[in-house]
């Protein structure tokens, strides 16, 4: 009998191109073979839920660069991966702030009380088939005084953020309790996204070696 020849590993396709979702998985020594970023509308349908938002957006984002991948030979076969975060207290889903007021507000809802946050994840197969998870952390901020929020606003470190603030900043003094997944609050849970991708024969171990090693 004939050795089977392994397949090749597919290319990896990223629909987003946010630094701190590229520095994550940097960290765990994945290094997409394309970025492509998804343009879509993301405002909430009239009553969904955080979790519920996050998980839409995951989808259709991958939706769209598996699209704009397939039109390119050079990205086949290849897995899709969209990620989104969105960040809720109670059904209430906080902004991406872009204005002072809005993480200003963000702040004065999450001081002294606790917040989740929700990150979608979804992976398109070379088939065409779809793998979704959704991974949630609860946190806690202590009750921060009028000026912590002022010092944090001045910072700047709020604007494009979900819910107005940076775990991996300045606001990482504010987290009283966190339950779950760090990585997820920065905008990529990690050892997800490595099961997600394993389960398509993207084992991220393997590209791990010396070269990797800070």
């Amino acid at each position: 009998m004939a050795p089977t020849t392994p397949q090749p590993r597919p290319r990896l396709v990223l629909a987003s191109a946010s630094p701190r979702r590229l520095a994550l998985l940097a960290q765990i020594g994945v290094k997409p073979d394309a970025i492509l970023p998804s343009e879509i509308d993301e405002t909430p349908l009239k009553g969904e839920s955080p979790r519920a938002l996050a998980g839409r957006l995951a989808m259709e984002k991958a939706g769209v660069a598996a699209a704009m991948a397939l039109k390119r030979d050079d990205l086949s076969p290849r897995l899709t991966l969209a990620a989104d975060t969105v960040v809720g207290v109670g059904r209430r889903i906080l902004p991406k702030c872009e204005r002072l007021d809005q993480a200003e507000a963000c702040l004065n809802l999450m001081s002294g009380r606790g917040h989740r946050v929700y990150t979608g994840l979804a992976l398109i197969a070379p088939d065409g088939a779809a793998r979704r998870r959704l991974v949630e952390t609860r946190l806690r901020f202590k009750r921060l005084s009028r000026g912590e929020i002022e010092a944090y606003l001045a910072s700047g470190e709020w604007r494009g953020k979900a819910g107005g603030y940076a775990i991996q900043g300045l606001a990482g003094a504010f987290v009283e309790r966190l339950v779950g997944s760090y990585s997820n609050v920065v905008g990529l849970p990690l050892a997800e996204t490595a099961a997600l991708l394993a389960g398509q024969g993207y084992h991220v171990h393997r590209n791990w070696n010396a070269t990797l090693v800070r």
